[in-house]
């Protein structure tokens, strides 16, 4: 079934990780699907493993410079744009006494303001469609403490927030165009990998059944609600924010 057909969708840090496997999996289902990525390298590479449904542009999401250029691009090459799936991600690992000011700058430019202006410049195509749709990547450290990700927790907590005024302005302005984010918690990914120090093979997790509650999940687990939101199947989900985190929310401090 080709759940999102003909759509176009520009999907950030697509070169590795969850950001790579949303492309896989929307190009599966019939999108035209532009990955972005400041690794160019990687970036290629990853497009050309997609297939021909795939293409590749070169993007600093912290740059608004480079933002206008993506969309004027997009634009010429697709005509418009159904699918903005926000990504792109940086680990700091800081303390709220360690961090300093330039690291959590820093991940805020990459995935606070990288959102903001991934918003801002892709609306005007957005817009112009029949039904747009925002996917930002939040995460689980926007609902929970993690003292070691404090960085990283301020800017996520500022999408889960900006997620929210964007959703109801569209629907304020009436612009056909829908917003949600995604909360994800520990998925096998190499950003997890560094994160966790880990530098040995990635860890093997089954493409079905359910999950150990200290399970780590799989990419696969989140292109899954990013294909529902990003398809017409969520077309009454808005300013929503879904957990795929295996009960980590859930569970109470132990």
């Amino acid at each position: 079934m080709a759940r999102v057909k003909d759509k176009v969708a520009l999907v950030t840090g697509a070169a590795s990780g969850l950001g790579l496997e949303d492309a896989r999996v929307l190009a599966s289902e019939g999108a035209r699907v532009v990955l972005t990525d400041i690794n160019s390298e990687k970036g290629e590479a990853a497009a050309r493993s997609i297939g021909p449904a795939a293409s590749f542009m070169s993007h600093d999401v912290s740059s608004e410079d480079d933002w206008k250029e993506v969309m004027i691009q997009v634009e010429e090459a697709h005509g418009d744009l159904d699918i903005l799936v926000n990504n792109a991600g940086v680990v700091v690992l800081s303390s709220p006494e360690a961090c300093t000011l330039d690291e959590f700058r820093f991940a805020n430019a990459v995935m606070s303001e990288g959102v903001f202006l991934g918003m801002k410049y892709a609306m005007p195509l957005l817009k112009q469609g029949n039904g747009g749709s925002i996917i930002n990547m939040s995460s689980t450290a926007s609902h929970v403490g993690f003292p070691i990700f404090f960085a990283y927790s301020a800017a996520k907590g500022a999408v889960r927030a900006m997620t929210k005024s964007m959703a109801v302005h569209c629907q304020a302005e009436g612009l056909p165009v829908r917003c949600n984010s995604v909360h994800a918690g520990a998925i096998e990914t190499p950003m997890v990998q560094f994160a966790q120090g880990r530098t040995d093979a990635p860890i093997e997790v089954p493409d079905e059944g359910v999950l150990p509650a200290d399970s780590l999940g799989s990419p696969r687990d989140v292109a899954n609600m990013v294909l529902y939101l990003a398809s017409d199947e969520s077309r009454f989900v808005t300013g929503a924010e879904f957990l795929i985190d295996n009960g980590l929310i859930a569970r109470p401090a132990m």
